[in-house]
């Protein structure tokens, strides 16, 4: 069990993709992503999300990240936050997203 203050230190925000790019260097299929976190900047991650959607489908959609992790570097590729998403029966990312726009930035609680 954790405590209230330990989930208070996790900053998770919404965001909006901006850019999609193949992966190559990475172990599994992934995207390189950037995402706009609004007021807290762009910020890019790696994403292991190509078996349900295609690159073009992402720009534009907005996800729920977390942003205070470290730096991870990823091959030859630095993840700045960690896109959330729900690991379906065949262990797929399924992303999550507001079912409303939001503000880019906007944190979740």
């Amino acid at each position: 069990m954790i405590t209230w203050q330990d989930f208070e230190q996790i900053d998770i925000r919404c965001g909006t993709i901006i850019d999609a790019k193949d992966f190559p260097n990475a172990r599994k299929p992934a995207y390189q992503l950037t995402v706009d976190f609004g007021s807290l900047g762009i910020k890019r991650s790696s994403a292991q999300i190509t078996h349900h959607y295609n690159k073009e489908a992402l720009v534009g959609r907005q996800v729920v990240a977390v942003v205070n992790f470290p730096v991870k570097q990823i091959a030859n590729f630095f993840s700045e936050c960690l896109i959330l998403g729900v690991y379906d029966e065949n262990n797929q990312v399924v992303l999550l997203q507001p079912d409303k726009t939001v503000g880019n930035g906007q944190k979740i609680g």
